[in-house]
């Protein structure tokens, strides 16, 4: 017997899953479904994912545009912090999931609904993600996770289930792999990558140019930075997705940010995935550069120390947790001196730093100049490495002794 659900607010993209999703609630708990779609930058057809959830029995739909509170809110406190998850993912989907899920939670208070669903799977992370979002923003909320207990568990039963009730099923070739897009990245999994010896296709991927089939001309770009966040390119004022988009462009055309790697889910398995993120790349790129004359060295040592930890709790779905917020907080304070402009040269696919300048700069050509110089006594050295070796003198000396 299923729990009694008086509505659900069901996480939409008017794809087949969601689709069979969408009617197989109302059969399932005979209660109205409210559809609702995330625009964080995926480039659907709205009017056609509206028109099919009306069309497949939504009681309503909702489609937020989110763009500019994704790119503002999660993406670019997330590069403050130069999060990368096993050194090389950008976490694209992972930071997407907070905002999606957060968003659901505030149309169930307003729709007065009792229950949330949405169509991950139960072998991913969006999962945990979506359902750690929702436990912390809405604690009593029931969460409906249909491919965890129903029984369309192939392409062929949800075909069948779609169109027995009507629904449509796209005949366009479905691709023989997984995608998910948004503003920030494209991810490619399943199907054909799943050999982790097979190389990717290069008409896979659908935003970047090959770095073969680049310009054969560098396209040099400055970024300006302040408080850790870029907000001018080449001297141009952008607001936070307006940066993102033109960084994308800039990117995209040159063979930037292409990623294959195999990762650790959260759910313990290791899954291949395919990665396009050019704006991010060339943001997290530029930011370091920046940091890098504006950061103490302790300070910096001390938040790299934390970057693995911190980009692991993004990835597996902490984000509205207190020790995300906490380590937001330290990453954010002290972002406060790192502002300044970084210039960078792009060419085939490598992202280079060619020059940053600081009002903020820590580097000192007077110091660290090879040169002569009234400011730096290089005898001080002798007692800085003497007292630097002690230990590792008594050390000896002790393995002497015993020997």
């Amino acid at each position: 017997m299923e729990e009694s659900v008086n509505k659900v607010v069901l996480a939409y993209s008017g794809g087949l899953d969601t689709s069979v999703i969408l009617k197989w609630l109302q059969v399932t708990y005979d209660c109205p479904v409210v559809a609702y779609a995330a625009d964080i930058g995926q480039n659907e057809d709205w009017d056609a994912v509206r028109q099919k959830a009306l069309d497949t029995g939504a009681s309503a739909v909702y489609i937020q545009d989110l763009r500019d509170e994704f790119a503002r809110d999660y993406i670019f406190p997330m590069l403050r912090a130069n999060a990368i998850y096993e050194g090389v993912y950008l976490l694209g989907t992972s930071i997407a999931r907070p905002l999606i899920a957060k968003e659901q939670i505030r149309i169930a208070d307003k729709e007065g609904a009792d229950a949330v669903s949405h169509g991950a799977t139960g072998k991913g992370n969006d999962q945990v993600r979506f359902e750690l979002t929702y436990m912390a923003l809405k604690p009593d909320v029931k969460i409906i996770a249909p491919w965890r207990i129903w029984d369309l568990n192939s392409r062929n039963k949800l075909i069948d289930f779609a169109n027995s009730h009507g629904i449509p099923v796209p005949v366009t070739k479905k691709h023989p792999y997984s995608m998910d897009a948004n503003m920030l990245h494209i991810s490619y999994e399943g199907g054909i990558l799943e050999d982790p010896w097979a190389e990717p296709p290069d008409d896979m991927f659908t935003w970047t140019r090959s770095p073969e089939k680049a310009p054969d001309q560098p396209t040099y770009i400055e970024i300006t930075f302040e408080k850790g966040d870029p907000v001018a390119l080449d001297g141009k004022p952008l607001t936070p997705a307006k940066m993102l988009q033109a960084l994308n462009e800039i990117g995209a055309e040159n063979g930037i940010g292409r990623v294959d790697l195999v990762e650790n889910r959260f759910v313990g398995m290791k899954s291949r995935g395919v990665y396009e993120t050019p704006g991010g790349t060339i943001i997290r790129i530029a930011h370091m550069a920046m940091e890098s004359i504006t950061l103490d060295r302790e300070v910096m040592h001390i938040r790299d120390g934390l970057i693995p930890k911190y980009s692991e709790m993004i990835y597996y779905g902490f984000w509205f947790a207190p020790e995300r917020e906490m380590l937001q907080t330290m990453m954010d304070e002290i972002q406060n001196v790192v502002n300044g402009t970084v210039r960078l040269k792009i060419y085939k696919g490598n992202c280079t730093v060619v020059g940053r300048r600081s009002p903020n700069s820590l580097y000192r050509p007077d110091f660290a100049t090879f040169e002569e110089d009234d400011v730096y006594s290089q005898k001080d050295a002798e007692g800085f490495i003497r007292l630097q070796g002690l230990r590792l003198r008594i050390m000896s000396m002790l393995q002497g002794i015993e020997e």
